[in-house]
């Protein structure tokens, strides 16, 4: 364990004069660094060595070559380019990418630290079974023949869904695809990642109001904004380095910065106005702003005439949100919220951002909804310094979530219907009859397959599997409350840390229940030890992603190159070869890999990017082909660090990164799309229009644009998504190519559309008139298929003001992905009395995630060793609880956590906060000895996951993490 610096006060002399020489001539970096000793881990080595430097001979610093490989850090969604420098096949030393737009060579903590997660000493070194209570090392061989034939049996006993395949935000985007992919030929829909406990709010929210689920803008375009609206959000910590974006429009636009959050945050420090809320009142904070700027007229009715549909309906519920209301709801004051709106009003454009802390609740679906209702009202969208800016967490959950690693869809966002089989089969060269054998028909409680309204059989083929927030219930669940034929039985945990999901006493109960868990991952994880199993564990070493190559999607939408730094290390494999190892073992092997060449065991990543671009034509990642996105990555210096636009160079005119959508095929060369929904561009140049997902009429009312169009369009005004039926009324189809319209052909003729058609004509045609090819309509505030179409407050299950609930109740129980899902029995019960504080978690700038990586980075783990609590002074003092005191932290379930206090009024009163980062102790119990040897990570403590409580959105089952109740205690 490490123990903190006690003194910082420089000792000796011989450090400077032995570095005070280098001043004599002048040298670059890595000369410097040659000559002087400092290439294996910088100053910071001069203390391994005995705190004295000895000048390298000549010869010595020559003898070998440094290699320096252009990477992406594996952390938060910024996409940071490092420059790592490797020497006959090690990693040696690493500087940040002073070309790359995103980090214009600035790098965080975990980002200046990344190296040691390639060559970590604390890293899963073979693969290993836990068998009589111990570790047991095993081959790969042994290992993926002894899980294939438990899961065969599994398979065999209680059919594919019984096996759960987790997926990750870590992985690249050929490997997030290959895994989607491997799963569909397992026959199972209980896949999923991160980005269902993150931003599944964020993109089913998004997605329903303007037509695609994520960042509108990028984290450069906030240089243009004249006010910058951040709620629940932090990152100062959670996200550093976007952080001198914000601070850039601060300076050079005078923009104002507005933070609204429970908690004083580091980013709340930079604020011009910071804003205090109750946790759970989104909503009613942003109805509470609407009402003054309606009240003012400071909308832009222009806009909202001619690209939003059912404005008035939101009118109708922002009436009601008074500065008395507000103020009774969020703890707001009107006065506040008043000199917000005009703030806003008077400050165009502006951009919103928010990250977990409004997308994790019940209504967090409400929550995204509203904020884009907010723009919506502004008329701050589809312009430069405008648009939804949502800062996504792990380094590649964009790009996760665009591939499909979900339980509800496949890559692309295409569903799960049996046209978007088809579409995939088609693709993948699959025959659909084959695959749909695959899955399993659900039954009834008679043993018949099960009918749908329409008398039609039921495939769990086309039905949401379970997502990773419930796979706990998948296994503890009665199988006859369950849309599915019995209980998972086993789980495989590929690059997911369970800490960072809520209930954590319950999942230790199921993972003590399944037959079978299995963690694939560069770090053991708290799935090795959280349990008390004697057997039925399997640890297999997984590549980090600077032991392989491929793409990775930052928050922006831009798709970057990693190429590998090193080989793997240990005995870990990357994740496509461990893919293609468990496909050999399933006997598919063949089908997977049809399209794809294997080399020494190894599929081709740049044959698995072509597969993906051949199929995901809705939301244009079919133009980044390997060869333009590593033009792209050898030319950084060429784009506009704000526009993201190359000013010359090889790569002219396209956009850092071919941010999707990219339309058309490679060859088409789109210039990637950098800010959605701009229509001051033509479409060929990454203008856009918003997207007529919802139709083209709604109960009597136009749903398409009305006499706006993008720039250059040649129908000029609202139009519907592209068909070849829409072609023909055009005229346009002699436009296309003989070999196009055989491909139209092969999928309908007249009814095939833009998102079918594989050659890419449709597209092609649509842009050469520069028409956006899915269409040009409204974007819609109200939301006619969810559960709330307006977006309404609705009182957290665990709430403390019980006055409230019986005006803003939540829902009532239903069954959502395959289960049951509690909702008002859980509120109707009062805990306020046993439990009378909010809890609330967030991130820290030292960790990431679940923490397993960072906490075993020795750098890291010096700079934060203790999981704590924030308390108000005045809780504190009321609890008779000091600072650094440890105390009790019990949920309203009754799950405890044994952690430090920290007095601070960072937090109001009757709010408590803790990190989420911390693992590998349970319920006051270390668990340092049951990892395997040697794979503990340096820095462990409780998950404040183990104290959080049940409650799950009600369009995507997202975790409510910001607003449960506790009660605290010294221990």
């Amino acid at each position: 364990m490490l123990r903190k610096k006690t003194s910082r006060a420089a000792t000796g002399t011989q450090r400077m004069t032995a570095l005070s020489a280098t001043g004599e001539t002048t040298v670059d970096r890595r000369a410097f660094l040659r000559g002087s000793g400092l290439a294996i881990g910088g100053l910071a080595a001069i203390g391994a060595t005995g705190g004295t430097v000895r000048r390298a001979k000549a010869q010595e610093a020559a003898a070998t070559a440094v290699k320096t490989v252009k990477t992406v850090c594996t952390h938060c969604s910024v996409g940071c380019t490092v420059i790592a420098e490797v020497e006959n096949g090690v990693w040696i030393g690493q500087e940040p990418g002073w070309d790359s737009p995103f980090n214009l060579g600035a790098h965080c903590a975990k980002g200046a630290s990344v190296r040691e997660h390639a060559h970590g000493e604390r890293r899963l070194k073979y693969p290993m079974k836990k068998e009589g209570g111990e570790w047991k090392r095993m081959s790969w061989e042994d290992a993926i023949n002894e899980i294939g034939d438990g899961m065969l049996k599994i398979r065999e006993e209680s059919g594919p869904d019984s096996v759960y395949w987790l997926g990750s935000a870590k992985h690249s985007n050929e490997g997030a695809y290959l895994f989607r992919k491997f799963a569909a030929y397992w026959g199972s829909n209980n896949v999923d990642h991160q980005a269902r406990i993150c931003h599944s709010t964020t993109v089913a929210g998004v997605a329903n109001t303007w037509g695609y689920g994520a960042m509108t803008n990028s984290y450069n375009d906030i240089h243009n904004s004249r006010a910058i609206f951040l709620i629940g959000g932090n990152p100062a910590e959670a996200h550093p380095v976007s952080l001198m974006h914000l601070l850039k429009a601060k300076e050079e636009n005078n923009a104002a910065l507005i933070v609204c959050d429970p908690r004083f945050t580091r980013t709340a420090a930079h604020a011009d106005e910071y804003v205090r809320l109750r946790p759970g009142t989104d909503v009613g904070l942003i109805w509470g702003l609407l009402w003054h700027i309606f009240e003012n007229g400071w909308e832009d009715k222009e806009f909202i005439r001619t690209r939003v549909w059912g404005m008035d309906q939101i009118r109708d519920e922002v009436k009601k949100w008074t500065p008395e209301e507000t103020e009774r709801v969020t703890g707001v004051p009107g006065s506040q919220l008043r000199r917000v709106a005009m703030t806003l009003a008077n400050n165009r454009p502006g951009t919103v951002i928010w990250c977990m802390g409004g997308t994790q609740h019940t209504n967090g679906n409400n929550n995204t909804r509203a904020y884009c209702v907010l723009q919506l009202a502004l008329g701050n969208m589809g312009t430069a310094g405008g648009g939804t800016n949502i800062f996504r967490g792990h380094d590649n959950v964009q790009g996760a979530t665009d591939l499909g690693v979900l339980s509800h869809d496949l890559p692309g966002y295409y569903g799960l219907s049996g046209g978007a089989w088809a579409h995939w089969s088609r693709v993948w060269g699959e025959d659909l009859d084959w695959l749909k054998g695959r899955f399993d028909m659900l039954k009834d409680a008679d043993g018949n397959v099960a009918k749908d309204g329409d008398g039609n059989d039921i495939s769990l083929m086309n039905t949401s599997g379970i997502p990773v927030s419930r796979w706990i219930d998948g296994v503890l669940e009665d199988k006859a409350n369950m849309d599915q034929n019995d209980n998972v039985r086993a789980m495989v945990l590929w690059g997911h840390a369970p800490n960072s999901q809520t209930r954590g006493a319950e999942m230790k109960t199921a993972m003590e229940k399944l037959d079978m868990l299995v963690v694939i991952d560069p770090y053991p994880t708290v799935s090795a030890v959280l349990h008390d199993r004697t057997d039925g564990v399997w640890l297999l070493p997984a590549s980090t992603q600077f032991e392989t190559s491929g793409s990775v999607t930052a928050s922006n939408r831009s798709l970057q190159w990693r190429e590998k730094v090193v080989e793997p290390v240990f005995e870990s494999l990357p994740d496509h070869t461990i893919i293609r190892m468990f496909a050999d073992k399933f006997g598919f092997s063949d089908r997977l890999f049809r399209n794809i060449e294997v080399k020494d065991g190894e599929p081709v990543i740049e044959d698995i990017t072509r597969e993906f671009n051949r199929g995901m034509w809705t939301i244009g990642y079919t133009g980044q082909s390997p060869e333009r996105l590593k033009l792209h990555m050898a030319n950084q210096h060429t784009f506009d660090k704000t526009t993201l636009r190359a000013v010359g160079g090889p790569a002219d005119g396209e956009f850092y990164g071919l941010p999707w959508p990219c339309w058309g095929t490679p060859e088409m060369g789109h210039p990637g799309t950098a800010n959605l929904y701009d229509m001051s561009m033509p479409v060929s140049q990454g203008g856009l229009t918003f997207r007529a997902r919802f139709g083209v009429e709604r109960d009597g009312e136009n749903l398409l644009a009305e006499g706006v169009y993008s720039a250059g369009s040649e129908i000029q005004d609202g139009y519907p998504e592209f068909t070849m039926q829409m072609l023909m009324d055009l005229g346009w189809d002699g436009d296309l190519t003989d070999e196009e319209r055989a491909a139209i052909e092969a999928v309908g003729g007249p009814t095939a559309n833009w998102k079918l058609d594989l050659s890419g004509g449709i597209q092609r045609v649509a842009i050469k008139h520069e028409c956006a090819p899915f269409g040009n309509a409204k974007a819609r505030a109200v939301v006619w298929t969810f559960p709330d179409p307006v977006p309404l407050h609705r009182e957290p299950l665990y709430t403390p003001r019980r006055d409230l609930v019986a005006d803003y109740p939540t829902y009532d129980d239903r069954k959502l992905y395959r289960l049951p899902t509690m909702y008002a029995s859980i509120q109707e019960k009062d805990f306020t009395a046993d439990y009378p504080m909010i809890l609330t978690s967030g991130r820290l700038v030292e960790y990431e995630g679940g923490g397993d990586e960072s906490r075993s980075n020795p750098w890291l783990a010096e700079l934060q060793q203790d999981m704590f609590v924030e308390i108000n002074p005045r809780d504190a003092n009321n609890l008779g609880i000091r600072d650094r005191q440890q105390v009790w932290v019990e949920g309203a379930e009754g799950s405890a956590v044994k952690v430090m206090a920290m007095v601070t009024e960072r937090v109001g009163e009757g709010v408590a906060f803790m990190p989420f980062h911390f693992g590998g102790h349970f319920q006051g119990n270390d668990l340092r000895d049951k990892y395997p040897p040697g794979a503990d990570p340096y820095v462990l403590g409780e998950s404040s996951n183990t104290a959080q409580t049940y409650g799950y959105d009600s369009v995507t089952l997202m975790q409510e993490t910001k607003c449960t109740l506790c009660k605290i205690s010294a221990a």
